[in-house]
């Protein structure tokens, strides 16, 4: 990172966060809005989840995807599929997805949140939504 020089700098950099920022602190209850959740438990982080969130937040700018929020959660319960991502569309069940990392993310937000597809690598819940 560089260094701060002078408070346009600092302007600067809280603007670049900001923007980071903003995608994953909308919360529950925008209307229309499309949710995705990251387990970011101990077994998430250490298989990516860091890394998946990411690549969401970059994905789903780069295909327009405004109306997504991004958050993280705890443990999903499907250590054996980390990293784990809830995707949940407007007036649709949660569908929970395992081994996300990058090529999935792409996947998961071209195939399943835009046209609605369904693919390969959804978890079976027992629950309603984490």
């Amino acid at each position: 990172m560089a260094k701060v020089k002078s408070l346009a700098d600092l302007k600067k950099l809280k603007e670049n966060l900001q923007s980071k920022v903003d995608i994953r602190e909308k919360g529950e209850g925008v209307e229309g809005a499309i949710y995705v959740k990251i387990a970011m438990a101990t077994c998430g982080i250490a298989s990516g989840a860091k890394e998946t969130m990411n690549v969401f937040i970059e994905e789903s700018k780069k295909a327009g995807l405004n109306n997504l929020v991004i958050t993280q959660t705890g443990c999903m319960g499907a250590c054996h599929s980390e990293p784990t991502v809830e995707v949940t569309l407007p007036g649709k069940e949660p569908l929970i997805f395992g081994d996300v990392h990058k090529e999935r993310v792409i996947e998961i937000i071209e195939k399943y949140i835009k046209n609605g597809e369904l693919i390969e690598g959804i978890i079976p819940i027992n629950y309603k939504t984490v």
